[in-house]
């Protein structure tokens, strides 16, 4: 199944532009949307997984016509939004049987099935007695993975999943997505750089409402690096480099301050450096990326 967007737009009626003729299509696999608050991801996630009209532009999901046939696009979709309510003192996999008969699943011995099969891959099965008001954060986006993937979705969308998560929750949930793009086309919209890094082979970078770009991260990575350099300062030199240079980042390094510029020719004093996916990001959200 192919995802397919064209010229999507939308303006809010306080005259704010979300989304500016945002263009992509999709195999599945993973997926990554990045960009900061404010860029227009949440209004693109909304807007495909039905929750909002857009002005303009056309999606379909296969043969579905995403913006008029909301119903068929939901019978074959997942979504996991930066935030979601669940019902603090039910149990787990009653919650998740519930969820199932929402989504249409109605013969209780399949519904059992599906529960359980849902409740192990997400490695919660061990806890499914237990009330989910007292599930850790993880332990909340892993429920909400699984409820996301009742009825074998086609189109799962996850914005945001591992904020707020620490390293080892972060790691499960990698695991967990990494599986589900296997058989699904995931997109997964978010501010961390890692974790797109981490996870897909594509990406595509959102600001201004504009799809500013898009490909593999090694392919940005290499366009970069050719016009990427650095030097370490001490911190009362980075304010001079900033006023004077086209610089994307400064990091702490060991108590001083790595300075990482975008230009055609090294500045004095600096040198060559790697480029990463986070320096693909700043460049382009910092008007350098050329």
């Amino acid at each position: 199944m192919r995802l397919e967007v064209k010229g999507l737009g939308k303006t809010y009626a306080n005259g704010v532009k979300a989304l500016d003729d945002v263009s992509f299509d999709l195999e599945p696999g993973m997926f990554g949307l990045l960009g900061p608050n404010g860029a227009g991801k949440s209004t693109l996630m909304r807007t495909l997984a039905t929750l909002q009209d857009a002005d303009r532009g056309a999606v379909t999901l296969g043969q579905v016509d995403v913006l008029r046939d909301k119903e068929a696009v939901r019978r074959t979709l997942g979504y996991l939004p930066q935030e979601f309510g669940l019902t603090p003192k039910a149990r787990a996999e009653d919650l998740l049987d519930t969820f199932a008969v929402l989504k249409g699943i109605t013969a209780r011995a399949d519904r059992r099935a599906v529960v359980e099969a849902l409740l192990r891959k997400t490695n919660l099965w061990d806890v499914r007695r237990q009330q989910v008001g007292g599930f850790s954060g993880g332990m909340k986006r892993r429920f909400g993975i699984a409820i996301a993937l009742l009825g074998d979705p086609k189109l799962i969308i996850v914005d945001e999943p591992t904020a707020g998560l620490d390293p080892a929750e972060r790691g499960r949930f990698h695991n967990l997505l990494s599986e589900i793009g296997r058989d699904a086309i995931v997109i997964l919209s978010t501010h961390i750089v890692e974790d797109v890094a981490n996870l897909c082979p594509r990406v595509a970078v959102l600001f201004q409402g504009r799809i500013q770009l898009q490909g593999s991260p090694e392919e940005l990575c290499d366009r970069l690096a050719p016009r990427l350099f650095r030097k370490v300062v001490a911190h009362d030199e980075v304010a001079a480099l900033e006023a004077a240079l086209p610089v994307i980042s400064h990091r702490l390094r060991a108590g001083r301050h790595e300075v990482r510029v975008v230009a055609d020719a090294a500045p004095e004093g600096f040198e060559p450096a790697p480029a990463s996916l986070e320096d693909v990001y700043f460049a382009v959200i910092s008007g350098r990326w050329s």
